[in-house]
């Protein structure tokens, strides 16, 4: 899943030309069991005994986030259908627009058997019954009980019913800088995020009040700061899907973020210094620590040869545990008129053996445990603590109302953030904005 979720991502891939399921038919077998004793009947039945098997063509789209992860996934295809020699799947890339060309084809009854579906979008198909239930599908060796919780319960409906399979995910990690650490003369990475601030003041350089290199960078925007809203007991929205994140409890993991970039001026965000993005940043030696996902150690593996960095989890907030964990299942049409071929080609790309090889080469992490350990992701000295995050992960997903909710709550936490507005005003203007807006769609 290798993306970037700097601001503005709201994990929104997409498009391309539309696909259309279908079957082909092979030779008839039509009297096939009533051999007669005639040369005539006999070479029939011979004939008719090594006819090939009907093939059933099954369509199938998603997006690439790179050429690399689109000949992994035409890998694993490929050896899903020398597996299934009776199933034949059409892929397609859908280029850009992902979402808007999905929803148009579904409208349309022209949507794929099988296609990808981010975990933030999940709520809002699921809502509209235009997926397949997948549970009666389900056999025991399929083994649920082998995924993350938290990546698993991204397809479940609000009736239990689940909708998806997670093909992987990756969840936030603090990166550091090693030769920054040791310079500092400080020996480990923080645990706690008292320690983190305390660490980060004596990573921060400043040429008089202009800081050269920060101690933290930071993403000030939901998707990286929902769990934040969390760790004092707030929560982003209520049960009936109306923001919910503008209350004291809400409010105290927040301003923890903003006071170290205000009021300590340890910490800064990506544009503060020229960069991009976090791995950017980090990169360039602008930032001595960033919490950043798998899809950053590629980035930095390949960008930043001599750069000699290391990761930890995320650091405790008020002792409790939290990160964000990004996922996309497969999911498969309602309409499809091929479901048992799609459920066959969806419990293999899900599945142990071919999750492991979609997963082989580290563009993004496997939802399932047991492979993770046979790929030793679990114990890698960088993926180690990604993984570690995934059974506590807080999901980027929090019913169809997210996308309103996140555009709000990004336009005041950047005011606040830079010191428009006091934190308490944003949240509260982003917070009725988001429910007024929630109210006259409904």
């Amino acid at each position: 899943m290798s993306r970037k979720w700097i601001a503005g991502t709201a994990l929104l891939l997409s498009s391309a030309m539309a696909l259309s399921a279908c079957g082909s038919n092979s030779n008839s077998n039509e009297g096939a069991s009533s051999p007669a004793a005639s040369p005539s009947a006999s070479s029939s039945a011979a004939s008719s005994a090594s006819a090939p098997a009907e093939t059933t063509e099954i369509t199938f789209a998603g997006w690439s986030s790179s050429p690399e992860e689109q000949a992994l996934l035409q890998q694993v295809l490929d050896e899903f259908q020398a597996k299934n020699p009776t199933i034949k799947v059409k892929y397609e890339v859908i280029a850009d627009q992902y979402m808007d060309v999905i929803k148009t084809r579904l409208i349309g009854g022209e949507a794929p058997d099988v296609f990808y579906l981010d975990a933030f979008e999940a709520p809002g198909l699921m809502e509209k019954n235009v997926l397949e239930p997948l549970d009666g599908y389900v056999t025991d060796d399929f083994d649920l009980g082998d995924f993350e919780t938290p990546m698993l319960d991204a397809f479940k409906s609000t009736d239990g019913k689940t909708y998806g399979f997670p093909k992987d995910t990756s969840t936030l990690a603090l990166f550091y800088n090693k030769k920054m650490f040791a310079d500092a003369g400080i020996a480990n990475p923080p645990t706690t995020w008292d320690e983190l601030q305390a660490v980060a003041e004596k990573l921060t350089q400043k040429s008089g009040s202009k800081v050269s290199v920060y101690g933290l960078g930071q993403a000030p925007e939901l998707a990286r700061q929902m769990f934040m809203i969390q760790a004092f007991g707030g929560k982003l929205a209520d049960d009936q899907g109306q923001a919910a994140f503008a209350t004291p409890e809400g409010l105290k993991g927040l301003q923890l973020v903003i006071d170290q970039h205000l009021v300590a001026k340890t910490a800064g965000q990506p544009s503060d210094v020229g960069a991009g993005w976090g791995g950017e940043m980090f990169g360039q030696g602008k930032a001595a620590m960033v919490i950043e996902g798998n899809w950053a150690i590629p980035y930095l593996q390949t960008n930043f040869k001599d750069l000699d960095f290391a990761t930890a989890e995320v650091p405790t907030v008020n002792g409790k545990k939290g990160t964000m964990a990004f996922t996309v299942g497969y999911v498969m049409n309602k309409e499809s008129k091929h479901k048992e071929a799609a459920w066959k080609l969806i419990s293999y790309l899900t599945g142990k053996e071919g999750m492991k090889t979609w997963t082989s080469k580290g563009f993004a992490l496997p939802t399932r445990k047991s492979v993770s350990a046979e790929l030793g992701y679990d114990k890698d000295p960088l993926r180690g603590a990604l993984v570690a995050g995934g059974s506590y992960a807080t999901t980027w997903q929090a019913g169809s109302t997210l996308p309103t909710i996140m555009n709000n709550f990004n336009n005041q936490f950047i005011a606040a953030y830079t010191g428009q507005s006091k934190l308490e005003d944003a949240m509260k203007s982003a917070q009725d904005t988001a429910n007024n807006e929630i109210k006259a769609a409904q």
